[in-house]
């Protein structure tokens, strides 16, 4: 260990001892951010920088469980990505179907897809059913995977599913359109059922949204962080938290 590790080491034990766990987040969600920026900067390939962004994950929420977080969204392939040329797109979904089947073999995760499985390949498909199911009865943090997932895709699918349930009722459109609301919209959400997320972190130091959880994180608090995805070190993430509590947070009144 050199002296700048052990610095931020002593730096993060320090950050980490102020911390009122009672203020921490109980969402959190994390848009990926700075593989292949990382990989350029360092004199890797995109592939290697991916892989560092994945390996990374168990990291993030290891310091989430002691930190007493209760769900992570993790935003790991876009609708936009899908667009990728076929020699990137391909070794990318490799790489996630592999970090998903660690998140579900580490035993602790409940893991989630969240996004529109009809986009992605049945191979990946297959993955992330394999790993809701095999994790479906654990009791540790429930782990959102955003893998082909769009906000505005999200919000569609959520109007066409509660359309679609209604009709089956028998349900006119004039009566339809008198009862939607935001409720029965959020109840058709891919993640219905779960808090919003209280705290919305992205790496790289990008400062926009780019469509990540537009619905639920309406009230949610942002936490831009300069450096890249597969740097992200525990202090980078204490300090998003340290900067959480310090908010006051308003919900519009």
């Amino acid at each position: 260990m050199n002296l700048r590790d052990l610095v931020y080491r002593l730096y993060a034990r320090r950050v980490e001892g102020r911390l009122d766990h009672a203020q921490v987040p109980k969402h959190i969600g994390v848009i990926l951010d700075g593989n292949r920026r990382w990989a350029k900067a360092s004199g890797g390939t995109p592939e290697q920088g991916h892989k560092a962004g994945a390996s990374k994950i168990q990291e993030l929420l290891g310091w989430c469980d002691e930190t007493d977080v209760e769900v992570v969204t993790l935003w790991m392939l876009s609708t936009d990505n899908l667009n990728r040329p076929e020699e990137q797109l391909v070794p990318l979904l490799g790489i996630i179907e592999n970090a998903v089947r660690d998140l579900a073999a580490d035993g602790r995760w409940r893991v989630h897809h969240v996004g529109t499985l009809d986009l992605l390949p049945p191979r990946t498909q297959a993955v992330l059913k394999e790993a809701e199911e095999a994790t479906r009865d654990r009791t540790g943090i429930l782990v959102n995977v955003a893998v082909g997932y769009g906000g505005r895709q999200e919000i569609a699918d959520a109007v066409r599913s509660l359309l679609l349930e209604h009709a089956e009722k028998g349900m006119s459109f004039e009566e339809l359109a008198g009862i939607v609301d935001v409720e029965h919209i959020s109840e058709h959400l891919y993640t219905r059922g779960q808090p919003d997320p209280d705290l919305v972190i992205r790496t790289s130091g990008e400062q926009r949204l780019s469509g990540f959880m537009l619905w639920q994180s309406a009230h949610s608090e942002y936490y831009f962080c300069e450096v890249h995805w597969p740097a992200f070190r525990k202090v980078d993430f204490l300090r998003a938290l340290r900067d959480y509590a310090a908010r006051h947070r308003r919900y519009g009144t």
